[in-house]
C-alpha cells in the first residue's frame, strides 16, 4: 500500500471514528498529516527507514478500524440481559423446530 492510500485510509478511519463526522479540527488528523509531510521528503533518501513512515500508517490504520470493528460486535453481541430461546437460535444462525399441533 502506498502512503497517499496509506494517509487517505487513516483519515477515512478518523472520519468514522469521530462522533459527527468532522475531523477538520482534530488534533489526530494534524498529527497525521504532520508526519506524513514530515516523512514525505525523507521517505526514498534513507534506505534503512524507507517503508517504516508506511508500516506506521499501516499499523494505525489497523488499530482503528480493528478498533471500529470491536466496537460495533460488543454493541450488537453484549448481554442485555435474558434472551428468549428463539432470541439466542437467531443470534447464532440455528431454526429452532416447529412442534406440529
Amino acid at each position: 500500500m502506498s502512503g497517499t492510500k496509506v494517509l487517505r485510509s487513516l483519515l477515512h478511519e478518523l472520519r468514522k471514528a469521530s462522533p459527527n463526522g468532522c475531523i477538520k479540527d482534530s488534533l489526530a488528523a494534524r498529527y497525521i498529516l504532520a508526519q506524513y509531510k514530515r516523512h514525505e521528503t525523507t521517505d526514498q533518501q534513507h534506505c534503512k527507514a524507507r517503508n517504516e513512515a508506511v508500516f506506521l500508517g499501516q499499523t494505525y490504520l489497523t488499530y482503528l478500524s480493528s478498533l471500529r470493528t470491536y466496537t460495533e460486535l460488543y454493541h450488537e453481541y453484549h448481554g442485555r440481559g435474558e434472551r428468549s430461546v428463539s432470541d439466542t437460535a437467531d443470534l447464532v444462525g440455528f431454526k429452532l423446530p416447529t412442534d406440529p399441533k
